[in-house]
């Protein structure tokens, strides 16, 4: 069974509001590490809280180095 869909609109309740962003926040920056992981792509997040505070995720391609 899935899981019900949800009205996307502002949480008015401001505990369960942090709660839900602080959820989402780290479910988006873990998928963002495995995009850049799996893909070998660059990826780069900047998330910024109600209360101006910063959350970021950037990735670093790793270069193979050939000895000669």
């Amino acid at each position: 069974m899935g899981r019900g869909k949800i009205v996307i609109r502002r949480i008015d309740n401001s505990t369960s509001r942090q709660v839900t962003f602080s959820k989402r926040r780290n479910g988006l920056l873990k998928k963002a590490k495995e995009l850049a992981i799996l893909c070998d792509a660059e990826v780069g997040v900047m998330i910024f809280s109600s209360t101006s505070k910063l959350y970021d995720f950037a990735s670093t391609r790793s270069f193979k180095i050939s000895s000669s």
